[in-house]
């Protein structure tokens, strides 16, 4: 463990520390604006699942406001055009997700068992991507790193319960760097990725 904290100190005092607190402050800002800029920040969480935020960010970029607009089937067309590997099941989500908008509510619980295509890692992906900062993305990256650190065992299957140990884990790693799980998320996917997205 105490080579994650000091490489992650290390990041802290280098230049990352400038783009990790941008990333952040964008989050935040995000997070201030109306229902249709926090949804579309939604179609790009429920389209990552299973695919890559660089994939995910390309597509939320090119259809911008037609998510809020196109039918399922001009969407699916969309999505399959610019390249998504699932561009019929993740518009069906998105039509779905959209006609909740109006309803939605910015808690993970409800996320989860409310909007198709989110589970754990992606509600708190959008949540963390809106400005909230005391949920973890826990995925297979983070799990490795944690793993190679000797702070967990590799789950088999990620279930709720799981999640919400390792996001303890994950809690208690970033109070002892005085790091939002936010800020936490982001070093931490750098040490792996060397990118910080978002």
């Amino acid at each position: 463990m105490r080579y994650l904290l000091d490489r992650v100190r290390e990041l802290n005092k280098a230049k990352v520390k400038e783009i990790v607190n941008e990333r952040i402050r964008e989050f935040k800002s995000l997070g201030k604006k109306s229902k249709k800029e926090i949804f579309k920040e939604l179609c790009f969480c429920i389209l990552t699942a299973n695919y890559s935020a660089a994939g995910g960010i390309r597509i939320q970029r090119e259809i911008g406001d037609d998510f809020l607009t196109l039918t399922e089937k001009q969407l699916a067309k969309r999505l399959k055009e610019l390249g998504h590997r699932f561009p019929n099941t993740r518009a069906r989500y998105i039509i779905e997700a959209r006609k909740k908008l109006s309803g939605l509510k910015l808690d993970r619980d409800w996320l989860v068992k409310n909007i198709r295509g989110l589970g754990m890692k992606e509600s708190s992906h959008f949540l963390r991507n809106i400005g909230f900062d005391d949920f973890a993305i826990i995925d297979f990256h983070i799990i490795d790193i944690l793993e190679r650190s000797g702070l967990i065992k590799r789950p088999k299957t990620l279930t709720k319960k799981r999640y919400l140990e390792i996001e303890d884990v994950l809690r208690k790693l970033a109070k002892k760097l005085n790091l939002t799980l936010a800020e936490l998320d982001l070093y931490l996917w750098y040490l792996e990725t060397g990118k910080i997205l978002k």
